[in-house]
């Protein structure tokens, strides 16, 4: 060891538990040894090695995802992005002090619950229309459904996708029954809540996001809904309503929307201003 010393100059490299997987002691050295290239100018050996750990590295995400499928469980494949962007989420998974299952539900249950709310009459919510979903909607519904999470009922979003010629018919009288009626099955409500620390240290249940998952046929109705009867509602109003200034919950809606309209008004506005201004005196 103390020969090899003498002639080769031994460097200690450090991994640290914070390293995302693909960075190995290897890949550390040859970063090294790129920067010193790249500090002395020697800007083609340099790329050279560049291109080399990029071929390291993308072997080695290779044979770490090679086992997740996208298709099947988007939940894994979205875990392993998260870890090579933040590294390995701490806190996440471990249990805190003092904090139980009960006492999440408890808390969530309180800030989700409002006890002002008033249940509408039945014929407020009843609808008229003889056909409000047809069985070529779901077919369209279920042949494009893209990998997402699963829900209480545990159906992924791929199983739907494949039966989607056979599923079509019943699950049309199904959401058709739900429409008419105006009620929601209890099993398409009830989700899947996954507390996600908003700090990297939670000590109380404020300290955690829920994440609410709720089945896939829940979701893929709800969309339904909003793009065949909201989105048309909030574009093509009633007279005796305005939505001029509605820019959430609308396609094409956002923050910059906003500005902009507040830019143009307050353009408008400002020459009557002055008019008003110069009228006055």
């Amino acid at each position: 060891m103390c020969l090899l010393s003498y002639f080769k100059n031994i460097s200690a490299i450090t991994v640290t538990s914070s390293d995302p997987p693909y960075v190995t002691p290897a890949v550390k050295a040859l970063l090294r040894r790129k920067n010193r290239l790249m500090r002395a100018g020697r800007t083609e050996e340099a790329s050279a090695i560049a291109a080399r750990i990029r071929t390291i590295i993308t072997r080695s995400s290779s044979r770490w995802l090679r086992k997740i499928d996208t298709r099947k469980n988007a939940k894994d494949a979205w875990a392993k992005v998260r870890e090579v962007i933040k590294g390995k989420a701490n806190g996440t998974g471990e249990q805190v002090d003092g904090l139980t299952a009960q006492i999440m539900n408890t808390h969530y249950a309180a800030i989700s619950t409002d006890n002002d709310y008033r249940a509408p009459r039945l014929k407020l919510t009843a609808a008229e229309d003889s056909c409000l979903i047809t069985e070529m909607d779901v077919f369209r519904m279920l042949d494009t459904l893209r990998p997402t999470a699963t829900g209480l009922d545990q159906i992924p979003a791929w199983f739907l996708r494949l039966g989607a010629p056979i599923f079509a018919a019943p699950l049309a009288s199904l959401f058709h029954q739900s429409l008419a009626t105006g009620v929601v099955p209890r099993q398409w409500k009830t989700a899947v809540i996954t507390p996600t620390p908003k700090i990297a240290t939670p000590a109380q249940p404020s300290d955690f996001r829920p994440i609410s998952i709720t089945p896939v046929l829940s979701r893929s109705l709800e969309r339904f809904v909003v793009r065949k009867y909201i989105y048309p509602a909030l574009l093509k109003p009633h007279l005796s309503l305005d939505f001029s200034d509605q820019f959430a919950f609308r396609p094409s809606g956002s923050t910059t929307a906003t500005h902009r309209a507040l830019h143009v008004s307050r353009q408008r506005l400002r020459p009557r201003l002055l008019i008003r201004f110069f009228q006055g005196v």
